[in-house]
Order: C-alpha cells, then structure tokens, then sequence
C-alpha cells in the first residue's frame, strides 16, 4: 500500500499545471473535455503541411498528445462554447484565464495581446446582409468575432456568430501543403486574410448602397418618391452601419502593423512578409470606410439643405396667396361696415365695378409674384 501511495504522489505533480500561470484552469479534468460537445466544429493533426488522418474522432486532449509524441501541431475550431465546455482545453493548453474570458463571452474589440508563449488575436467579421430595398430600418452589415489563439505547436479558433465560418478557409490552407508547413502561424495569417477580404467585399457592397442613396437625394423629386427630406432615416440608419464596420476595421490597424514590422517568436519570418499584404489590404478599407462616414455626412447635409429649401419654397407660395386674398378681404371688409354713406353704394354698376377692380388687382399681384419665382 505504500509502495501505491508513493506512486500516486509521484504522478500527481505531473498533471498540474502551477496555478500562478493559469489560475482556475489550473488542471486537466477529462471529465471537462468538450470533445463530444458541439462547441468543438473539427479538431486535427497537421504534420509537415498535411492533416493527419488516423482518427476523424480526434478529441483536443488526443490531438496535443499526438502533437507532443510526434511533432506538428493542432488545429482546434469551436463555435461560442461556454466556460464549462472551454475550461478543459484552456487547462491542457495552458491559456490565460483574461484571454480565456474574453474568448467566452466574446464582444471584444479586435486586438493582438500577448501572453507568454500564446498569442491571443481578435478579429471582427463583417457580413453584408442582402436586401431588395434600402429602408430606415435595413440591416446592412451583421458582425460576428473570431478569436485565435496560437501558441508554437497548436492553433484554437473560436468564433462567435452565426457567420464567418472557418471550414472553407481550413479546407482551402489543407490543399496548400507548402504553406501549412509553416506551422501555426500560417493558420493566423490566412484568418486574418480571410477576415480583411470579407471586409473588401462589404465595402463594395455599401458602396453600391451609398450610391444608391445618393442617386436618390440629388435626383429630381417626385411624387412617389416622397417628399425631400424624406431620406433622412435612410441615410441615418446607413451611417450607423458604417459605423458598426468602422468599429471592426479602425482597431485592427495596430496589430496587423505589429504582425508585419514587429519580429515574433510565433510568427515564422516568411509568413511575417504575408501579413504586411494584408495589413496594406486593411488600410485601404479602413480609407475607404472613412470615406464612407465623410461621404454621408454630406448627402445628409444636403438631404437637410433640400428638405429646407422645399419648406422655404412652400412657405413662400402660402405667403403669395395671402397676399393675393388679401386684396379681396380688405374690399368687402370696408363695404360690409353698413354706413349709408359709403361711395357707389347706390350705384348701379358698383357692384359689378367693384369685382371687377378685385380681379385685376389680384391678378396684377399674381403675375407679378409669379415673375419674381414666388408662384
């Protein structure tokens, strides 16, 4: 028995983590692994670019196993697990628990920290909802978060929306042997590449809604169309989408630059080049979509401007037809005073001479506001 007792605390120190590193994921629990969750979308063995097919039914914990007896790495992909379905694979990878939170409860701004030999990367994903009609209440834009963390010999994805999925994009690297021979961080840079061309093809698609906007606010008005100032919320609700891509392109500016300039032990030098593409690729949207908010500034100023000038223009043309009635009003408010001495009141053509006189005074009045552009 004690021989059995010596041999329990000989192995015991071997799977504990030290809880200074990673706090409350500070052991592995098989009971935690979230292998038969659904949370866990694929989970493989990548040796010299190619995935390793012996178990399609590889859990996280057998993956690293494999990945530490042989070499390579792991390539982990979850869709918005809980923080009980994440803590056993934040605990066999020893993941810090901040990044651990974040990548749980998602809603963080895009960022590249740091936490001893892990990077924890987040990325905004943008996805242009389709629409027949612009309207004051559209959804143009749906946003979604993938988080990566890459450490030297695995990579853990978790994404957070219903869009943005990663499985073509891990399909697309498995036929590219060459570069997922890089390691992990080839598995980052193609994410990150894939999450900036989402980003080009939402700019082109907004644009085409912008300019749909402003074909409509400087075209001539017509009845159907409304009244001027009428697409106000349309270019309001444009913005605040505008906005929601700005939030997801503007925070990412930093960490591509730091990805391309800045030497990483995680990132091999070749792959280092790649990012710089994608950082030029980022700073082209990111002009872009602040040439968006610029551009509806203005359609929206001018949209006021119009709405204004028509308030103006029907103010003038109330302003016109009182003067106009007035004429008539002033007349028959002196003869309906019934004094018995008033000039042609006993006349016989007073009254035909008065109704007479009337109209040629009002359409005088008319013709000359007309002329003036106020009718």
């Amino acid at each position: 028995m004690s021989m059995i007792r010596d041999l329990r605390a000989a192995v015991r120190p071997s799977l504990r983590k030290t809880s200074a590193s990673y706090g409350k994921y500070d052991t592995y629990d098989a009971t935690r692994d979230p292998s038969a969750s659904t949370a866990v979308v694929d989970c493989a063995v990548y040796r010299d670019g190619r995935r390793v097919k012996k178990d399609p039914c590889v859990t996280p914990h057998e993956a690293m196993l494999r990945v530490r007896e042989s070499g390579g790495f792991a390539w982990i992909g979850l869709h918005e697990p809980t923080e009980e379905e994440f803590a056993g694979i934040a605990a066999e990878f020893g993941l810090h628990p901040l990044a651990v939170e974040d990548a749980v409860h998602a809603h963080q701004r895009p960022k590249l920290e740091r936490y001893d030999d892990t990077l924890f990367t987040v990325f905004k994903t943008i996805h242009y909802v389709e629409h027949t009609e612009l309207t004051a209440t559209s959804e143009v834009v749906e946003t979604g978060e993938v988080m990566c963390f890459t450490g030297r010999d695995f990579v853990i994805t978790v994404r957070h929306g219903g869009k943005g999925s990663l499985r073509t994009l891990r399909h697309r690297l498995e036929e590219d042997e060459e570069l997922l021979a890089k390691g992990p961080s080839a598995v980052l840079h193609s994410i990150a590449d894939h999450v900036v061309d989402g980003y080009v093809a939402v700019a082109a698609a907004v644009q085409d809604d912008i300019d749909e906007v402003e074909i409509d606010v400087f075209s001539a008005p017509s009845k159907a169309a409304g009244p001027r100032g009428s697409d106000a919320g349309r270019i309001y609700q444009l913005k605040r989408e505008v906005l929601e891509f700005k939030r997801a392109v503007s925070p990412l500016l930093r960490p591509m630059q730091l990805l391309s300039e800045r030497p990483m032990r995680l990132v091999d030098p070749d792959i280092q080049k790649y990012f710089r593409d994608v950082a030029d690729h980022l700073a082209r949207v990111h002009e872009q979509v602040i040439g968006f908010d610029e551009l509806l500034n203005s359609i929206l100023q001018a949209n006021l401007a119009q709405a204004t000038v028509a308030q103006n223009e029907d103010m003038r043309k109330i302003t016109s037809w009182a003067a106009i009635i007035a004429v008539p009003t002033a007349v028959c408010g002196i003869y309906g005073m019934n004094f018995d001495h008033m000039p042609e009141l006993h006349w016989k053509y007073g009254y035909p001479m008065v109704l007479v006189a009337i109209g040629v005074v009002c359409l005088t009045i008319h013709r000359s506001l007309k002329r003036n552009g106020w009718l």
